[in-house]
């Protein structure tokens, strides 16, 4: 498929060029939302904090208030499990009462507070609707190891999560009233494991498994267990998924339960990562356990570089999940029927799904608009958003990007996201073509400054979904395997060629950015090609012996996957 055309925007308006200290003024990062009840809760990391991560919470559907801040300074919640973290906070409702339980940076350790007040018949204009119930405990003692991905067990009153120690993973436990507790082991993962799921009777815990060198997206399994009264583990099992042993490289992302005691996860058996679900009862090992009743050609997951993310969430007794499609995310809603139903919103950049019967939250963001908390009403279909900013741009200021599709490695359709010059400037403008990095990662349509800095000065933008790319399912990830520095350096090159046809730019002022991973595509594509005349490579990638040696353990067989082992 050839790249279509394109148009340019409105060069008759007079614009103002972004300055960079606009452009590069970091917003409040917005991570794992969560609906508790008739409330909205999340984390927000803040720059203006260096960097400080805080819980927050609010009455739903009332963005006109400012959030109560659970965890003020000098709290920082933040986990080091696996190197990248997340999976910071666990919560729960028990009555009128909220129940947090937190990684703390400033000491490694768990903690744990209660609130009273979920439970009200008004909302004031006030900040401080919840009232702490007693200062925050430290459940975990000082030790040689890191925690994350923990849910609160109300039935025994009990954290329980993810330890790494000792370069391997274990599922813990927590008492919630006694302080400075060793971990009590409940299971040992042969390597990582973590995107703990208690069920809702808390009788059946699911989790994921993976081992080096591959990564989770790569190859991983689902495990199930029976709970016994005191919160043992019964005899894991694998539900689903591959081992390395395996002739068919299987991934599984996020289990969930249902009210109905049923389990769903997105797995890529089929070439992409969709739904199946159980029947009411889990039976190891039984035929047909698993239900697939909604093919579809788009992805229900995305890589799980950090813990807490989210695209699947119950919906009573249907689920709701976040679905890309050709590099572009949607919420869509499944029911036990088979049926599917669209959910229209105007955001197609999705993150940090939650949902209940009636509702959905998510952090969305689209062309026009920032990130930012989304609230949808399941039953009027009505939809808010909420920026942690007000609008750095108006409307006609954005250059809003075009899918375009072109021939990549071997001949493969590649996708490419194509922003015009917000600004005529030349006929033929100059050319940044942007490459994220991962590589396992996508480029995704949601607003950028960093993009429109440029593009307001009268530059095109390309950011390329290069083979590797998440987003077009497993064979397109899968095209990069062994072939990093080669595959990716070809579509973007490709990618190029495919804009300068168009005749949109000047072939002679084509520029390359990258970082990272990305820094490492740069410069690869500046030592095989002179179609760059300058590239900006930001902390890149440049020696893989180096990278091989020093990098942490989540990702130290990664480079096994894209470029082999070693020493070959």
């Amino acid at each position: 498929m050839k790249a279509k055309g394109i148009k340019h925007q409105n060069s008759r308006k007079t614009y103002k060029a972004l300055s960079a200290n606009l452009a590069l003024q970091e917003a409040i990062g917005l991570k794992e939302p969560r609906l508790i009840g008739n409330w909205v809760l999340w984390l927000e990391q803040r720059p203006h904090e260096r960097g400080r991560t805080s819980a927050v919470i609010r009455p739903w559907g009332r963005s006109d208030l400012l959030g109560q801040e659970l965890t003020p300074a000098p709290r920082n919640l933040r986990s080091r499990v696996h190197g990248y973290g997340g999976g910071v906070l666990a919560t729960a409702a028990k009555g009128n009462e909220l129940m947090l339980a937190w990684i703390d940076d400033g000491d490694s350790s768990l903690w744990f507070q209660s609130w009273e007040g979920l439970i009200t018949s008004s909302i004031e204009r006030t900040a401080n609707w919840l009232k702490p119930l007693h200062l925050p405990i430290r459940l975990s003692s000082n030790g040689s190891y890191a925690l994350a991905d923990g849910s609160i067990d109300l039935q025994r009153n009990q954290w329980i999560g993810i330890m790494e120690s000792e370069q391997r993973d274990y599922i813990v436990t927590f008492s919630l009233n006694k302080k400075d507790q060793s971990p009590d082991v409940l299971y040992q993962a042969k390597d990582f494991a973590g995107y703990l799921a208690l069920s809702p009777s808390g009788d059946q815990l699911a989790w994921v498994e993976w081992q080096n060198p591959s990564m989770p997206w790569d190859v991983s399994q689902l495990m199930w267990s029976r709970l016994d009264k005191s919160g043992q583990i019964i005899e894991a099992n694998s539900l689903a998924g591959s081992t390395l042993s395996d002739s068919k490289p299987i991934s599984v992302f996020q289990p969930i339960w249902l009210s109905t005691g049923e389990l769903v996860v997105a797995e890529d058996s089929n070439g992409w990562w969709n739904l199946m679900v159980t029947g009411p009862q889990v039976k190891p090992g039984s035929e047909g356990i698993w239900r697939k009743i909604w093919p579809l050609k788009a992805e229900a997951a995305m890589p799980q570089w950090v813990f807490g993310m989210s695209t699947i969430s119950s919906a009573g007794n249907n689920i709701i999940a976040s679905i890309c499609e050709k590099g572009s995310w949607q919420l869509k809603l499944f029911s036990l029927n088979g049926s599917i139903t669209d959910l229209n919103q105007p955001f197609n950049d999705l993150s940090g799904l939650s949902g209940d019967s009636t509702r959905a939250l998510a952090i969305g963001s689209n062309s026009l608009k920032e990130q930012g908390l989304i609230e949808i009403n399941l039953v009027t279909k009505s939809c808010s958003y909420k920026s942690s900013r007000s609008p750095i741009l108006s409307q006609h200021e954005i250059s809003v990007p075009e899918s375009i599709w072109f021939d990549g490695f071997g001949g493969q359709s590649t996708q490419a996201w194509y922003y015009p010059p917000i600004k005529r400037v030349l006929d033929s403008s100059p050319l940044l073509l942007k490459i994220h990095s991962g590589p396992t990662g996508m480029a995704s349509p949601g607003l950028n400054l960093g993009v429109q800095f440029w593009t307001s000065r009268g530059w095109s933008i390309l950011d390329v979904n290069y083979g590797g790319s998440t987003g077009f399912g497993r064979a397109y990830r899968d095209r990069l395997r062994k072939g990093w520095g080669e595959v990716d350096v070809f579509d973007c090159i490709a990618a190029v060629k495919a804009v300068l046809r168009l005749g949109k730019v000047d072939k002679e002022l084509i520029a390359i950015e990258g970082g990272s991973a990305g820094g490492f595509t740069a410069l690869s594509c500046l030592y095989s090609s002179d179609i760059f005349s300058v590239g900006s490579c930001r902390y890149p990638v440049s020696d893989l012996i180096d990278m091989s040696n020093q990098t942490h353990r989540f990702e130290a067989g990664y480079l096994d996957y894209l470029v082999g082992s070693l020493p070959a």
